[in-house]
Protein backbone atom coordinates (compact mmCIF):
# COMPACT_ATOMS: atom_id res chain seq x y z
CA UNK A 1 0.00 0.00 0.00
CA UNK A 2 1.13 3.20 -0.85
CA UNK A 3 2.75 6.03 2.12
CA UNK A 4 -0.05 8.73 2.27
CA UNK A 5 -0.36 12.38 3.47
CA UNK A 6 -3.00 12.55 6.20
CA UNK A 7 -4.15 15.70 7.90
CA UNK A 8 -7.70 15.16 9.71
CA UNK A 9 -9.60 17.92 12.12
CA UNK A 10 -11.53 15.93 14.88
CA UNK A 11 -13.81 16.67 17.27
CA UNK A 12 -14.30 14.72 20.71
CA UNK A 13 -11.93 13.39 22.96
CA UNK A 14 -10.21 9.85 23.91
CA UNK A 15 -10.13 6.84 25.86
CA UNK A 16 -7.81 5.93 28.44
CA UNK A 17 -6.46 2.58 28.92
CA UNK A 18 -4.00 0.36 30.90
CA UNK A 19 -0.85 -0.77 29.55
CA UNK A 20 0.73 -4.30 30.80
CA UNK A 21 3.91 -3.85 32.64
CA UNK A 22 7.17 -4.81 30.32
CA UNK A 23 5.03 -5.30 27.37
CA UNK A 24 6.79 -4.38 23.89
CA UNK A 25 4.85 -2.01 21.79
CA UNK A 26 5.17 -2.60 18.05
CA UNK A 27 5.48 0.40 15.77
CA UNK A 28 4.51 -2.46 13.14
CA UNK A 29 3.89 -5.31 12.21
CA UNK A 30 7.73 -5.43 10.80
CA UNK A 31 10.58 -3.35 10.15
CA UNK A 32 9.38 0.00 8.18
CA UNK A 33 7.18 -1.29 5.45
CA UNK A 34 5.10 0.26 2.67
CA UNK A 35 2.22 -0.41 5.16
CA UNK A 36 2.92 2.31 6.70
CA UNK A 37 1.04 6.42 6.95
CA UNK A 38 3.40 8.90 6.52
CA UNK A 39 3.14 12.14 8.32
CA UNK A 40 0.03 12.04 9.96
CA UNK A 41 -1.35 14.68 11.70
CA UNK A 42 -4.76 14.42 14.13
CA UNK A 43 -6.18 17.40 16.13
CA UNK A 44 -9.48 18.70 17.74
CA UNK A 45 -11.12 19.75 20.13
CA UNK A 46 -12.82 18.01 23.51
CA UNK A 47 -16.52 18.80 24.28
CA UNK A 48 -16.35 20.04 27.67
CA UNK A 49 -18.11 17.28 30.19
CA UNK A 50 -19.96 18.03 32.77
CA UNK A 51 -18.48 17.58 36.00
CA UNK A 52 -17.41 14.72 37.82
CA UNK A 53 -17.68 13.18 34.33
CA UNK A 54 -14.88 12.20 31.28
CA UNK A 55 -15.59 12.39 28.12
CA UNK A 56 -13.43 9.77 25.82
CA UNK A 57 -12.86 8.54 22.71
CA UNK A 58 -10.92 6.71 20.31
CA UNK A 59 -9.54 7.54 16.76
CA UNK A 60 -7.79 4.42 14.76
CA UNK A 61 -5.40 4.52 11.79
CA UNK A 62 -7.78 2.75 9.65
CA UNK A 63 -7.29 1.00 5.62
CA UNK A 64 -5.60 3.03 3.18
CA UNK A 65 -4.39 5.38 6.48
CA UNK A 66 -7.82 6.64 6.88
CA UNK A 67 -8.55 7.51 10.54
CA UNK A 68 -11.91 6.29 11.88
CA UNK A 69 -13.57 8.06 15.04
CA UNK A 70 -15.19 5.42 17.68
CA UNK A 71 -18.18 6.77 19.38
CA UNK A 72 -17.65 9.65 22.02
CA UNK A 73 -18.83 8.39 25.68
CA UNK A 74 -19.30 9.95 29.03
CA UNK A 75 -18.34 8.14 31.93
CA UNK A 76 -19.09 9.33 35.53
CA UNK A 77 -15.58 9.24 37.78
CA UNK A 78 -17.21 8.58 41.24
CA UNK A 79 -20.94 6.94 40.37
CA UNK A 80 -22.97 8.41 42.29
CA UNK A 81 -21.07 10.99 44.21
CA UNK A 82 -21.01 14.64 43.79
CA UNK A 83 -17.55 16.34 44.95
CA UNK A 84 -17.43 19.42 46.41
CA UNK A 85 -15.91 21.14 43.26
CA UNK A 86 -18.45 19.72 40.77
CA UNK A 87 -20.70 22.07 43.00
CA UNK A 88 -18.59 24.99 43.21
CA UNK A 89 -18.54 24.81 39.11
CA UNK A 90 -22.09 24.50 39.08
CA UNK A 91 -22.73 27.29 41.46
CA UNK A 92 -20.43 29.49 39.14
CA UNK A 93 -21.78 29.02 36.25
CA UNK A 94 -25.18 29.69 37.54
CA UNK A 95 -24.40 32.94 39.01
CA UNK A 96 -22.39 33.88 35.78
CA UNK A 97 -25.32 33.18 34.00
CA UNK A 98 -27.29 35.64 35.88
CA UNK A 99 -24.79 38.46 35.82
CA UNK A 100 -22.91 37.92 39.16
CA UNK A 101 -19.44 37.89 39.06
CA UNK A 102 -18.44 38.02 42.48
CA UNK A 103 -18.49 34.26 43.31
CA UNK A 104 -14.97 32.10 44.40
CA UNK A 105 -14.09 29.20 43.74
CA UNK A 106 -11.69 25.93 42.82
CA UNK A 107 -11.70 23.72 39.62
CA UNK A 108 -9.48 20.88 38.67
CA UNK A 109 -9.14 19.63 35.35
CA UNK A 110 -7.16 16.89 34.02
CA UNK A 111 -6.29 15.44 30.30
CA UNK A 112 -4.49 12.69 28.45
CA UNK A 113 -3.37 12.38 24.72
CA UNK A 114 -2.27 8.66 24.65
CA UNK A 115 -1.05 6.84 20.88
CA UNK A 116 -1.49 2.76 21.07
CA UNK A 117 -0.31 0.33 18.73
CA UNK A 118 -2.19 -2.72 17.36
CA UNK A 119 -2.08 -4.50 20.22
CA UNK A 120 -3.38 -1.92 22.20
CA UNK A 121 -0.11 -1.37 24.37
CA UNK A 122 0.35 2.88 24.70
CA UNK A 123 3.80 3.89 23.12
CA UNK A 124 3.33 7.71 23.91
CA UNK A 125 1.17 9.91 26.28
CA UNK A 126 0.60 13.56 27.03
CA UNK A 127 -0.78 14.51 30.68
CA UNK A 128 -1.89 17.61 31.86
CA UNK A 129 -2.96 18.78 35.14
CA UNK A 130 -4.54 22.14 35.76
CA UNK A 131 -5.74 24.13 38.69
CA UNK A 132 -7.74 27.68 38.86
CA UNK A 133 -8.48 29.59 41.44
CA UNK A 134 -11.34 32.31 40.81
CA UNK A 135 -13.13 35.55 42.79
CA UNK A 136 -14.63 39.01 41.42
CA UNK A 137 -14.59 37.71 38.02
CA UNK A 138 -11.14 36.81 37.60
CA UNK A 139 -8.59 34.42 37.77
CA UNK A 140 -6.55 34.38 41.20
CA UNK A 141 -4.23 32.28 40.47
CA UNK A 142 -3.85 28.99 37.94
CA UNK A 143 -1.09 26.52 37.38
CA UNK A 144 -0.89 23.44 34.81
CA UNK A 145 1.75 20.85 35.50
CA UNK A 146 2.22 17.45 32.45
CA UNK A 147 3.75 14.68 32.93
CA UNK A 148 4.85 12.12 29.70
CA UNK A 149 4.33 8.12 29.56
CA UNK A 150 6.31 5.84 27.08
CA UNK A 151 6.67 2.53 26.63
CA UNK A 152 10.17 0.84 27.27
CA UNK A 153 11.63 -2.48 25.47
CA UNK A 154 14.32 -4.66 26.99
CA UNK A 155 17.60 -3.44 26.70
CA UNK A 156 17.64 -0.05 27.22
CA UNK A 157 15.25 0.38 24.32
CA UNK A 158 11.94 1.42 23.25
CA UNK A 159 9.91 4.93 23.10
CA UNK A 160 11.58 7.89 24.95
CA UNK A 161 11.04 11.75 25.90
CA UNK A 162 13.89 13.83 23.18
CA UNK A 163 12.06 17.24 24.56
CA UNK A 164 9.25 18.45 27.14
CA UNK A 165 7.79 21.69 27.67
CA UNK A 166 5.11 23.74 29.50
CA UNK A 167 3.92 27.00 29.50
CA UNK A 168 0.94 29.27 30.77
CA UNK A 169 0.54 32.72 29.52
CA UNK A 170 -0.73 34.37 32.81
CA UNK A 171 -0.86 32.54 36.36
CA UNK A 172 -1.76 35.73 39.13
CA UNK A 173 -4.47 37.92 38.23
CA UNK A 174 -5.89 36.91 34.96
CA UNK A 175 -8.40 37.41 32.61
CA UNK A 176 -7.79 34.20 31.08
CA UNK A 177 -5.18 31.41 31.47
CA UNK A 178 -3.82 29.64 28.08
CA UNK A 179 -1.40 26.43 28.96
CA UNK A 180 0.80 25.04 26.49
CA UNK A 181 2.12 21.47 27.02
CA UNK A 182 3.86 19.52 24.51
CA UNK A 183 5.86 16.28 24.17
CA UNK A 184 8.46 15.03 21.52
CA UNK A 185 9.10 11.28 21.42
CA UNK A 186 11.35 9.25 19.53
CA UNK A 187 11.26 5.47 19.21
CA UNK A 188 14.58 3.37 18.86
CA UNK A 189 14.51 -0.43 19.38
CA UNK A 190 13.51 -4.13 18.29
CA UNK A 191 11.12 -2.54 15.12
CA UNK A 192 13.48 0.32 13.97
CA UNK A 193 17.39 0.00 15.50
CA UNK A 194 18.04 3.55 13.64
CA UNK A 195 15.78 5.48 15.74
CA UNK A 196 14.96 7.79 12.37
CA UNK A 197 11.82 6.11 11.20
CA UNK A 198 9.33 6.73 14.08
CA UNK A 199 8.64 9.91 16.08
CA UNK A 200 5.45 11.28 17.86
CA UNK A 201 4.54 14.92 19.33
CA UNK A 202 1.80 15.71 21.19
CA UNK A 203 0.45 18.93 22.17
CA UNK A 204 -2.15 19.75 24.51
CA UNK A 205 -4.15 22.98 24.95
CA UNK A 206 -5.42 24.14 27.72
CA UNK A 207 -7.89 27.69 28.13
CA UNK A 208 -8.87 28.33 31.41
CA UNK A 209 -11.69 30.92 32.39
CA UNK A 210 -12.91 32.86 35.21
CA UNK A 211 -15.95 31.26 35.86
CA UNK A 212 -14.60 28.24 35.88
CA UNK A 213 -15.24 26.68 32.40
CA UNK A 214 -12.03 25.76 30.35
CA UNK A 215 -11.59 24.23 26.79
CA UNK A 216 -9.13 21.45 25.86
CA UNK A 217 -7.38 21.04 22.16
CA UNK A 218 -5.33 18.11 21.16
CA UNK A 219 -3.17 17.48 18.43
CA UNK A 220 -0.49 14.42 17.45
CA UNK A 221 1.68 14.31 14.55
CA UNK A 222 3.40 10.88 13.65
CA UNK A 223 6.32 10.81 11.84
CA UNK A 224 5.45 7.20 10.77
CA UNK A 225 2.52 5.44 11.61
CA UNK A 226 0.90 1.93 10.96
CA UNK A 227 -2.42 0.80 10.51
CA UNK A 228 -4.36 -0.20 13.59
CA UNK A 229 -2.64 2.35 15.81
CA UNK A 230 -4.86 4.31 17.47
CA UNK A 231 -4.97 7.61 19.13
CA UNK A 232 -6.79 7.91 22.75
CA UNK A 233 -7.43 11.00 24.43
CA UNK A 234 -10.17 12.03 27.23
CA UNK A 235 -10.43 14.73 29.24
CA UNK A 236 -11.89 14.83 32.72
CA UNK A 237 -13.73 17.42 35.45
CA UNK A 238 -13.33 16.80 38.98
Amino acid sequence: MKKRLVSVALGAAGLLMAMAPGAVAAPAADAPSAQSCEGVTLTGSLPVPPAGTTVQQTVTIGPDCKPQEGPVSYVPTAQGTQTAQARTARAAKALAAAGDTTVAGHRKVTSASEMYDCCNIRMTGLYTTSDWDVANGRITTAATTATQGFNREPWNAGWSVASATNSDDCTTDCAVTNSQARADFSYKGIFDPTGLWYGNTHTTSVTLNPDLTYSCTFDVQLRHTFIGWNWQRSCKTA
